[in-house]
C-alpha cells in the first residue's frame, strides 16, 4: 500500500465519524479543499463513491459503510499499540484532570478504575463531575468527556461510546392525569421540566426530527434542574414531562417507573468522545489512563 493511500483512508474515517468535511478538516489538521481533493482522488483510485455530500451533512454510500467497517478494527488496533507504547516508555506517574458530565464518569471511568489504580499506584485520577462546558486548557483540565455535539474546538477526539438517542418520559401516573402528547406542539399544554446549563444559565431547548422536519421546544413549567438526578425524581413522581438521552435512564425504563412518549419524534446524538490538546509529548499518566479507556471502547 502507498503511503498516500494510508493516509486517505485515515482521513476518510474521520470524515466519515464527524459527518462533517469542516471538523474533519480541524481534527485533521488541513484545509477542507486538501480534504475534499483528498476524498475525490480516493474515490477515482477505488472506483466508487465512499460518500454522499450534501450542502448540510457528509454521509457514508453503502461503498463507503462497508470500507469504514473493516478499516475500523485496524485503525483502533494501531491508535491503541500507539498509546500503550508512549504509557510504557517512562514510568506512569502523576495525576491526571479530567471534566465530564456525572453519567459519563459513571458509564465510562467508574467501571475501569479499580483495575487501573491497581495497575498504576503512582497515578492519581480526579474527575470533575460538571454537566457545564468546561475550558480544560484554561483550567488545567488533561481532557474532558461529553457528547460529540459539545467538543471544545481545535482538540484531539476519540471516540468512547456509541450515538444514542433521546427520550420524552413521563409517569405513568402523569399520563393517567394529563394525557399523552401526540406531537411536539402538544408540549404547550404540559408541565415539561427544564434543565439549565451551569456556565451559559441558558435552559436547554427540546430538539424534535421527523421525516426531514425539525422542530425545537423551550421547555415551559414550574420546575427547573441542573442535574439529571433531580430532573427523574421529578419524573418519577409524576411532576411533569422529562427530555434525556436514552443511555442515561436505562434502569427506568427497565422497570417500569417512566414510559416513552414522542419517540417518533425523538433523534439520536452522537456518543461520548474523550478530546484533549494536541501536544508533542502527552503525559505518561494520560497516556495510559487513554489507552485504557480506549481498550473498554
Amino acid at each position: 500500500m502507498k503511503r498516500a493511500d494510508l493516509a486517505d483512508l485515515v482521513a476518510f474515517s474521520v470524515v466519515a465519524e464527524e459527518g462533517s468535511f469542516t471538523r474533519a478538516a480541524g481534527r485533521l489538521a488541513m484545509s477542507q479543499s486538501a480534504l475534499s481533493h483528498a476524498m475525490r482522488s480516493l474515490e477515482e483510485r477505488l472506483g466508487v463513491p465512499l460518500l454522499s455530500r450534501t450542502t448540510r451533512r457528509v454521509a457514508t454510500t453503502e461503498a463507503g459503510e462497508e470500507l469504514l467497517r473493516s478499516l475500523s478494527p485496524a485503525f483502533k488496533e494501531i491508535e491503541l499499540a500507539l498509546l500503550l507504547l508512549g504509557a510504557k516508555r517512562t514510568k506512569a506517574a502523576g495525576t491526571v484532570r479530567l471534566t465530564m458530565s456525572e453519567h459519563a464518569a459513571l458509564l465510562l471511568i467508574r467501571p475501569i478504575l479499580p483495575s487501573f489504580i491497581d495497575a498504576y499506584p503512582d497515578i492519581n485520577v480526579e474527575v470533575d463531575a460538571n454537566d457545564g462546558f468546561v475550558d480544560i486548557v484554561a483550567e488545567r483540565f488533561d481532557g474532558g468527556i461529553r457528547r460529540g455535539e459539545h467538543l471544545q474546538k481545535d482538540m484531539v477526539a476519540l471516540r468512547l461510546s456509541v450515538d444514542t438517542r433521546v427520550v420524552v418520559l413521563a409517569s405513568p401516573a402523569y399520563i393517567a392525569s394529563h394525557g399523552t402528547p401526540n406531537e411536539p406542539r402538544d408540549l404547550s399544554g404540559h408541565r415539561c421540566i427544564g434543565y439549565r446549563f451551569a456556565t451559559s444559565g441558558a435552559v436547554f431547548a427540546w430538539e424534535f426530527q421527523k421525516r426531514g422536519r425539525k422542530v425545537e421546544v423551550r421547555p415551559d413549567g414550574q420546575l427547573v434542574f441542573n442535574t439529571l438526578g433531580l430532573i427523574m425524581a421529578a419524573v418519577e413522581e409524576g411532576q411533569g414531562i422529562g427530555y434525556v438521552f436514552e443511555d442515561q435512564v436505562a434502569s427506568q425504563l427497565a422497570n417500569g417507573s417512566v414510559v416513552r412518549i414522542l419517540e417518533s419524534w425523538c433523534p439520536a446524538f452522537p456518543g461520548y468522545y474523550i478530546y484533549y490538546p494536541r501536544q508533542r509529548l502527552m503525559p505518561s499518566a494520560f497516556a495510559a489512563l487513554l489507552a485504557v479507556l480506549r481498550a473498554n471502547v
